[in-house]
């Protein structure tokens, strides 16, 4: 049992030496490689940058609850996602869709922000704002009545399918 024991310790022994020598070699080698991969990084970055300033960056913001308070808030991530590019010279689209009990938001007869939409609408134009067919189409059977929209309003005829499209074109997604 003493010879196994001693074998045993003497592989150990080997395994653990040859293992150092082998991450000894692997450091010294990405510490050079580190540098390398560094100046690739930072030529990388420098190529993402100036292809992410010729395209525009596109956000789709989800409207779908009667919610004043997450209409305003929506309206804010907006707000702030526009001006930030503007600041930075670089372009972005933006589209808001609202459906099911969101579209009160570009309802005109009971919107709580058409004020609001009517301003932005005015001073930044990259915003577009999608009404849901098949919910406006619903409601109008509800209410026996036709449900107007907001004059900002462009009507989709499916407020998910709509950002479903949006999504698999690469847009990026909201939902305050």
């Amino acid at each position: 049992m003493n010879r196994s024991f001693n074998a045993f310790t003497a592989f150990i022994g080997v395994a653990v030496i040859g293992l150092i020598s082998v991450l000894g070699t692997q450091t010294s080698g990405s510490a050079q490689l580190g540098t390398s991969a560094k100046a690739n990084a930072n030529a990388n970055a420098r190529m993402i940058t100036a292809v992410d300033r010729t395209l525009p960056h596109r956000l789709a913001v989800q409207v779908d609850v009667n919610d004043p308070a997450t209409m305003n808030l929506a309206l804010n991530n907006v707000a702030n996602t526009a001006q930030h590019f503007r600041e930075i010279g670089q372009k972005v689209e933006i589209e808001v869709v609202a459906f099911g009990p969101g579209l009160h938001m570009l309802r005109d007869d009971t919107s709580p922000v058409k004020a609001r939409i009517k301003s932005m609408s005015e001073t930044m134009p990259e915003i577009i704002f999608s009404a849901c067919g098949n919910t406006r189409e619903n409601m109008t059977k509800v209410e026996a009545k036709d449900i107007p929209l907001i004059s900002q309003a462009n009507v989709t005829k499916s407020g998910v399918v709509r950002l479903m499209e949006l999504q698999e074109r690469g847009w990026s997604y909201l939902r305050p």
